[in-house]
């Protein structure tokens, strides 16, 4: 019958581990560091909200104003399962310092108490794998989430267990920007032969 509404199915997409962490500074010319070491990413929705209002008289509801809620970000716990010294320093600034031959690391500072040092504002990337029913990769899903920016770090051990640093970094959208971006690509950024 013409003007009756269709109905569809929409895209089902299966999305499997935490294949690739990417993150980037706004800096021209920035280096990304590909973290393929993270196996999880817990993400929570950081939201203000004003009450509803409601006009009640004598018992009986006349009218009301919806609750209203505000995305204002998003806070991203990141677990790795080894140590990045330049995440770190993105997280939350300081100081590495490397062996003679300027690529092997010796030792990170972070910045000293009460410094108005911080770390950069970044960019994170998080690839995950798409398998079809026949079991064949099929690509990733990337999601990147804008301005983020880490909190301090602190380093926990345990006998009988490597170190799996968590690493929270709060994310918040520009005015006019949206708080996440979900896309579909081909294939995963290389790392460079440098």
């Amino acid at each position: 019958m013409p003007g009756e509404n269709k109905v569809l199915k929409g895209n089902e997409i299966a999305t499997i581990d935490v294949v690739l962490v990417t993150v980037k500074t706004y800096e021209e010319s920035a280096d990304e560091i590909i973290l393929d070491t993270a196996n999880q990413i817990a993400v929570t929705v950081g939201t203000e909200t004003v009450d509803r209002i409601a006009l009640i008289v004598k018992g009986r509801l006349i009218a009301q104003k919806p609750q209203q809620t505000t995305v204002t970000g998003n806070t991203i716990v990141l677990t790795d399962n080894v140590f990045n010294d330049q995440l770190v320093m993105m997280l939350q600034g300081g100081k590495i310092e490397t062996n003679e031959d300027g690529k092997t690391f010796k030792k990170y500072t972070p910045p000293v108490v009460g410094s108005k040092e911080k770390g950069k504002i970044f960019m994170l990337s998080a690839y995950s794998a798409i398998y079809n029913a026949a079991g064949v990769l099929t690509g990733y899903e990337k999601i990147t989430y804008p301005n983020c920016q880490g909190v301090p770090v602190a380093f926990s051990s345990e006998d009988g267990a490597f170190r799996a640093p968590e690493y929270t970094i709060n994310s918040a959208p520009a005015e006019g920007e949206a708080p996440y971006t979900i896309e579909i690509v081909d294939s995963l950024p290389e790392v460079s032969a440098e």
